[in-house]
């Protein structure tokens, strides 16, 4: 890998967007796309699919072959609610692969006892956010219930188009939550892609099903994600 692309490789981790290297196994010459950039249309079906799986692999476009390197930022759970479904998340997503962090300002609730080991943001959310900021592999979860601290985490992940966003409630309470983000100033695409009632429909109970439900989720909005225009070449 030759230093102009080493340097925009290491610029696309230092701001968490995904990119993949083409080698050509002929030549050796390397091509990095950057996802959101200019893709040549003959890469955009085999970068969207490593974008996706996260694999490597060797495709052959063109009657030529290259090996394709797949650098994608750490996917990270950012939830919003120190609950007992929280509880059961934070033990689940480090075996998924997902960092995970809580923000709660309710210090009754977010404590060192009820979430031992667990990254734990004793704020209100658009403080957290301050310094923590959202993009395209972060999973929004809010589960507090309390709009006043769900809402404006809602509002921000839809805007940073993060792969996921998701909040606990039913119908009828998504429904006064749609009427609310409304007068946020969010168009109605954007609430549309908040998913509630939140997790697959696995008709789960518990704390821990629920968790399990919304995990599951969050793989499939990971793995089956809108990538868009791929990436620019830099040779």
């Amino acid at each position: 890998m030759d230093l102009k692309t080493l340097q925009a490789l290491n610029a696309a981790r230092a701001g968490r967007r995904a990119a993949v290297l083409f080698a050509d196994l002929e030549t050796g010459r390397n091509a990095l796309l950057v996802e959101g950039e200019h893709c040549p249309d003959e890469w955009v079906e085999p970068m969207a699919v490593a974008l996706r799986s996260g694999k490597p692999g060797t495709i052959v476009v063109s009657e030529r072959s290259y090996f394709l390197n797949v650098y994608l930022p750490p996917p990270r759970i950012l939830v919003i609610g120190a609950v007992h479904i929280s509880q059961a998340l934070a033990r689940m997503a480090p075996v998924a692969g997902f960092d995970l962090a809580i923000v709660d300002p309710r210090t009754a609730f977010a404590t060192a006892e009820r979430f031992s080991g667990v990254e734990l943001i004793v704020e209100w959310p658009d403080e957290a956010l301050k310094t923590r900021p959202l993009d395209r592999f972060t999973a929004m979860v809010a589960v507090t219930h309390d709009p006043k601290i769900d809402d404006e985490p809602l509002r921000a992940a839809l805007a940073a188009d993060c792969f996921y966003v998701g909040a606990l409630g039913s119908r009828k309470t998504h429904a006064n939550r749609v009427e609310r983000l409304r007068r946020l100033g969010l168009a109605d695409d954007a609430i549309q892609r908040v998913r509630a009632p939140i997790g697959l429909d696995i008709a789960a109970a518990s704390p821990a099903e629920i968790a399990v439900a919304i995990l599951a989720e969050i793989i499939e909005a990971l793995r089956r994600r809108d990538i868009g225009s791929a990436g620019e070449a830099r040779r």
